[in-house]
């Protein structure tokens, strides 16, 4: 069990680490100076393939051969991408996507 003492150091070296990573950008990137090619080229590229990636994921432990055969995963996902195309909110289609899968997977199969 951690002491008093332990907790607010953990607190404090936890803020000023995230501190630290936010001001960084405003120190490497300062104002009136042009953003490199590779920092707007990863501005454009990371949010997909995080998204790519966080699918992969999510979907590694599927099994397509026990039941329900990947029939929530299946329905969530393809709800999650249309919301998205239809309406282009990340939030909405990830939240909308994620409350469905738990209804599936906890009330219907």
């Amino acid at each position: 069990m951690l002491t008093t003492t332990q907790m607010i150091i953990y607190i404090l070296v936890t803020a000023a680490g995230v501190f630290a990573t936010r001001v960084s950008a405003f120190l490497l990137f300062p104002s009136g100076r042009t953003t490199p090619k590779i920092i707007i080229f990863l501005g454009n590229a990371l949010p997909c393939a995080l998204m790519a990636l966080l699918i992969v994921y999510c979907l590694k432990d599927v099994s397509l051969i026990a039941h329900p055969h990947g029939l929530p995963e299946l329905i969530a996902l393809a709800v999650t991408a249309l919301l998205h195309l239809w309406k282009k909110n990340t939030l909405l289609s990830i939240s909308v996507g994620t409350v469905l899968y738990m209804i599936l997977v906890q009330g219907v199969f």
